[in-house]
């Protein structure tokens, strides 16, 4: 390609809104184009790179014996309904009604559509397993778009469902789960990309298993837990912590004090108006449990895990109760305390059952209390059913490391999932109604896995994670890079413009991808720009070089080129670049 026939709008400064490495130099080296909140044009650097995450996926998905497919963007909001998900995604969810006054969904994620399309043809345990997967525009209506490409309203992923009759045995999800396992970890080696693998919940997508690719870097969004052996790693929401005391039985500090707080709703309010550190204070929320509406209490300085909680509960949708709803049942929101006067079970995090001086809410709008006690004001009042002692809060760095797994401290990273692979189970198969006959001619309900990939991610982690940026610009692992190489012209006419030319085609030829920069542009520009766009070798061509046929070579990485005999630099390039590539 070359550059005047391309479009690669450069800037020198990235936009204001552009906080984080990768969505600045995206930006910035004219890899996308905001069209909207939280959608973006791919120009073709852009594209090309994201095309070769994408080939690298289909490549390795293809040889772990997955078959593709391609599945409507838009889906029946009745199948959504019927698993339950429509109101558990609730409003990140966009639904449309077409003229015939049907509602569908552009699908966030394609559960549903993909079981009904194996319900649709598989009838026999003798087509079983299959795997099936598609790399497809999704759709989720995040409330605040940010960081560009990482979280968007629009996004491309790979997901990958597998089917099978049994959990154990050669054909069954263990089996697939691990070959997925294996299988990502070479899609993301092959992609140049520093991950981790931790333990995670299933969350939205339902299921009882699943582990999460993270790469780390102290912009990312995720927080992961790892013990000092590292035999034990999840993210925020699934780590667990070791054995935490707790004493509900503390004689109490002093008198239970109300406190008028006038428009003191949050701990931080209430720290500053009280003279209390968060950490003295109990955070008091209440949550719906299945129908059952229950108080969940933690330290004001920790915030609860609604995963933890459904475990607490035994519940399996665990969601903050509505403003209104709470309210109608007699909950004083934004000013509940532990000792709230409505009937309900209470569950109490470990580190908030102490006995210590507690601030808390006084259950009267714009009050709170000071020096409440576990025994004297909640214990004496109610039976033992009423209150559950749980790990209700998400993990903290310093927390102790479950001992099961090893012991030790939990360490605090931040990180960009990239990946991640669920043991689905018959969540999606059952409430649709799929079955398939087995070795007795019996209908069996099939059991899932599921496998996604955030493509657009891996494009922006490349850039986010440890060397894949300086003060210059990207650094494109050569698997991501929209080109292997830059031939860089002094000035693109005579002599050198021919040996340009010859370099081009010869690469080219052989399957390099190379950008020639032929614009009437300073040295200086075309060096800043190669920098900026961060193409792993760079060719500089002029003719003080070519009088000693020589050329210069730079790799991106390199503090300084090296001057390479003008006969040998396509065969020096292409070795460096297959080397790399293998």
């Amino acid at each position: 390609m070359r550059w005047t026939k391309s479009l690669i709008p450069t800037l020198r400064q990235a936009p204001a809104e552009a906080v984080v490495p990768s969505h600045q130099l995206m930006l910035r080296a004219g890899v996308i184009q905001q069209v909207a909140s939280g959608a973006y044009n791919y120009l073709p650097l852009g594209w090309r790179s994201l095309h070769k995450a994408m080939e690298i996926i289909r490549t390795e998905m293809n040889s772990a014996g997955a078959a593709e497919v391609f599945m409507p963007a838009l889906q029946p909001i009745e199948w959504w309904e019927a698993t339950g998900r429509r109101a558990r995604l609730g409003e990140n969810m966009f639904v449309v009604t077409d003229r015939h006054g049907r509602e569908q969904a552009p699908g966030p994620t394609h559960e549903e559509v993909i079981t009904m399309l194996f319900g649709g043809a598989v009838t026999s345990y003798k087509q079983l397993p299959v795997n099936l997967y598609q790399i497809q525009t999704k759709f989720r209506d995040e409330y605040r778009p940010r960081f560009g490409v990482l979280r968007s309203r629009e996004f491309q992923m790979k997901d990958a469902y597998s089917f099978h009759l049994t959990v154990d045995g050669p054909d069954g999800l263990d089996v697939e789960y691990q070959n997925m396992y294996d299988c990502y970890c070479r899609i993301f080696d092959r992609c140049g990309l520093k991950y981790v693998i931790v333990e995670a919940e299933t969350g939205d997508m339902g299921g009882n298993a699943s582990h999460q690719f993270t790469v780390l870097t102290p912009t990312g969004e995720d927080t992961i837990f790892t013990n000092d052996s590292r035999s034990y790693s999840a993210n925020i929401e699934k780590c667990s912590t070791g054995a935490r005391s707790y004493n509900l039985d503390g004689e109490p500090t002093g008198e239970l004090d109300k406190v008028h707080t006038p428009d003191c709703s949050s701990i931080e309010d209430v720290s500053k108006f009280m003279k209390v550190k968060p950490k003295n204070m109990l955070k008091s929320m209440v949550y719906k449990a299945g129908d059952e509406l229950i108080v969940a209490v933690v330290r004001g300085d920790h915030d609860v895990n609604e995963e933890k909680l459904k475990d607490a509960t035994g519940q399996t949708v665990v969601g903050l109760a509505d403003d209104a709803e709470a309210k109608a049942a007699g909950f004083p929101v934004g000013f509940i305390g532990p000792h709230v006067e409505v009937s309900c079970r209470t569950f109490i995090d470990f580190d908030a059952a102490q006995d210590q001086f507690w601030a808390a809410g006084g259950n009267e709008v714009d009050h709170h209390v000071k020096h409440f006690n576990w025994k004297r004001d909640l214990i004496q009042h109610v039976d033992d059913t009423c209150y559950v002692v749980a790990d209700i809060r998400n993990a903290i760095d310093g927390d102790p490391a479950p001992e099961d797994r090893g012991g030790g401290t939990l360490h605090a990273s931040k990180g960009i999932e990239v990946g991640q692979v669920f043991k689905l189970g018959r969540k999606y198969t059952q409430a649709l109604g799929v079955t398939v006959l087995d070795e007795n001619q019996q209908n069996v309900v099939p059991i899932m896995g599921c496998y996604g990939i955030g493509v657009n991610r891996i494009l922006a982690s490349a850039i986010e994670q440890e060397g894949g940026h300086d003060d210059r610009g990207i650094i494109w692992p050569m698997a991501l890079a929209p080109f292997h190489v830059v031939i860089t012209p002094i000035k693109y006419s005579g002599d050198v413009a021919k040996v340009c030319d010859d370099i081009y085609a010869t690469l080219t030829a052989a399957d390099i991808d190379v950008l020639l920069d032929d614009r009437d542009e300073r040295p200086g520009v075309k060096f800043n720009d190669a920098d900026l766009i961060g193409i792993p070798l760079r060719i500089v061509i002029g003719d003080k070089g070519l009088a000693n046929q020589e050329v210069e070579l730079k790799a991106r990485t390199a503090d300084k080129p090296e001057m390479v005999k003008a006969d040998a630099i396509c065969d020096h390039v292409i070795n460096t670049v297959r080397n790399e590539l293998s």
